[in-house]
């Protein structure tokens, strides 16, 4: 699509409150206002503040998808998968829900078996050398699916933002695909744009 659609999309979604714009470079996610490092986890990033989530594992096991391998071009349908939903600790009310794909090649393959670094799905690429040098993401508004509200404990229908991202390495190998749900109450996509471009 051109980028005068792009900005367009971005213009209506800035204007329903869905999405913040600042000038600069890049984009990034926020929890109540703390930007998301997905290099620091959620649980750093957002250390200090007053809201507590919990993070609950859904799913952690090798899965063959080969739809998703010739989406992504990866070859092989290999993938771990990783589901984890993350809750207010005050209520159990789920403010998100993330489904992560990652090829399961070399030190990754046993990955489920082995368990995560330090529980951190980020420390293991890094020790794994799978090192994203670049990410791609879409973001969209939908309404919940029956299963999808009652692992979040949510209504049906309710709208959430859903972010689709890939995350690949310097040589165009995908690191990692994930596809998330985030309470827009909660959190924002800040997309940040320099120079007259959209980065």
């Amino acid at each position: 699509m051109s980028r005068t659609t792009l900005r367009q999309a971005l213009q209506v979604l800035g204007e329903q409150g869905l999405i913040a714009t600042h000038p600069g470079i890049g984009s990034f996610v926020t929890f109540d206002g703390t930007p998301l490092d997905n290099r620091l986890g959620w649980t750093r990033a957002l250390q200090g503040q007053t809201t507590e989530l919990v993070t609950e594992v859904l799913r952690f096991a090798s899965v063959t998808d080969p739809e998703l391998a010739a989406e992504l071009g990866t070859g092989s349908g290999a993938f771990v998968a990783l589901d984890r939903v993350r809750r207010l600790a005050e209520d159990g009310r789920g403010v998100s829900l993330e489904h992560s794909r990652v090829p399961a090649v070399g030190a990754l393959a046993d990955l489920p078996e082995r368990g995560l670094t330090e529980g951190s799905l980020h420390r293991t690429l890094l020790a794994a050398g799978r090192i994203a040098a670049t990410g791609e993401g879409v973001v969209s508004m939908r309404g919940l699916e029956v299963d999808e509200a009652e692992t979040l404990r949510r209504s049906p229908g309710e709208p959430f933002l859903r972010l689709a991202q890939v995350y690949r390495a310097a040589d165009g190998s995908v690191v990692e695909q994930v596809t998330s749900l985030l309470d827009p109450a909660r959190f924002q996509l800040h997309v940040r744009s320099g120079r007259g471009e959209l980065q």
